[in-house]
């Protein structure tokens, strides 16, 4: 593995690290409305990313960027994607659904495989559609034995999927930096909108959780940053498949903190479905495995 591959690792682990710590991030916040956080969230993240800019230097690439129309456009369709991803966490985590965000981030391997049929137009391996099947069979038998169908998790899932494919697009082309700037900036609107509503229908709940909250607003444009920074790096320098593997680092993470320290009910058939999850995880971890080393190695060249 070169220095560039080893690099883009290791910013996807930490990526996956830094959000498996979001949900205990955000017990700080509890209390306030989880539109107004998102908004809230949202300005934090651009005056972060401004200053990042600022102190790098970096107008003349920002501006690189925006010269070109595709990129510009697909970095706004990216930033109002992950705005969805980020709603339904912060909405999942403070309704006290951390383990339905985590089933979320798991369901994330099997959503990319659909996509890449969808949207690229590729085959399914057997063992792939194995691992669809499980996975399907798992949320089935959350749906039927839970009585509901886990919506926080199911767009998380899809949200992030979508994200991560969008953000492959322009990987190469764009800075992490230029990249995360223009994607925060054009969702500005919309989530001063989102701000706008809540404190119109519920006040502004800034407050509700004193000093604490407050700092935890004021910090959410650093802990909203860093990790995003961190996962555009990485799927600049190493494959999707690779970052589909550290990507497991944090909804274990938020699966621990759920289940063992928020207690949240885990019945038998949650048991069960999450088994089914991990089954099909384990499938597609393993297929993608064996597909790396089953593809033939480039000849030598000739003398």
């Amino acid at each position: 593995m070169g220095q560039h591959a080893k690099a883009g690792l290791g910013y996807a682990l930490f990526a996956y690290f830094c959000w498996g710590l979001v949900p205990i991030y955000l017990q700080l916040t509890r209390g306030i409305d989880g539109f107004e956080l998102i908004g809230w969230r949202v300005l934090s993240s651009v005056v972060v990313a401004f200053a990042l800019v600022a102190m790098t230097r970096g107008w003349a690439r920002m501006r690189q960027v925006l010269r070109s129309r595709r990129d510009t456009w697909t970095l706004v369709l990216a930033g109002h994607v992950v705005l969805i991803n980020w709603t339904a966490f912060v909405i999942g985590v403070l309704s006290d659904r951390v383990l339905e965000t985590s089933l979320g981030y798991f369901l994330n391997p099997l959503v990319s495989v659909v996509l890449a049929v969808v949207v690229l137009g590729e085959r399914l391996r057997p063992l792939q559609w194995v691992a669809v099947a499980l996975g399907a069979v798992g949320v089935g038998v959350m749906i039927v034995g839970y009585g509901e169908v886990p919506w926080v998790g199911l767009i998380v899932a899809f949200s992030f999927g979508t994200y991560g494919l969008i953000k492959k697009r322009v990987g190469g082309s764009v800075d992490a930096l230029s990249g995360f700037t223009i994607e925060t900036t054009a969702v500005l609107p919309a989530s001063m909108v989102m701000l706008g509503v809540a404190v119109a229908v519920h006040g502004l709940t800034v407050g509700a959780s004193g000093l604490t909250g407050i700092l935890g607003v004021a910090g959410f444009g650093v802990v909203t940053a860093i990790p995003l920074l961190a996962f555009a790096a990485a799927t600049r320098r190493i494959p999707l498949t690779w970052v589909a593997f550290t990507q497991y680092l944090a909804p274990i993470m938020t699966f621990l903190f759920g289940a063992f320290v928020m207690h949240e009910p885990m019945p038998l058939e949650r048991w069960i479905g999450f088994a089914f999850v991990w089954a099909s995880v384990a499938m597609v971890s393993i297929d993608a495995l064996g597909h790396r080393f089953r593809r033939p190695r480039p000849l030598p060249p000739a003398a």
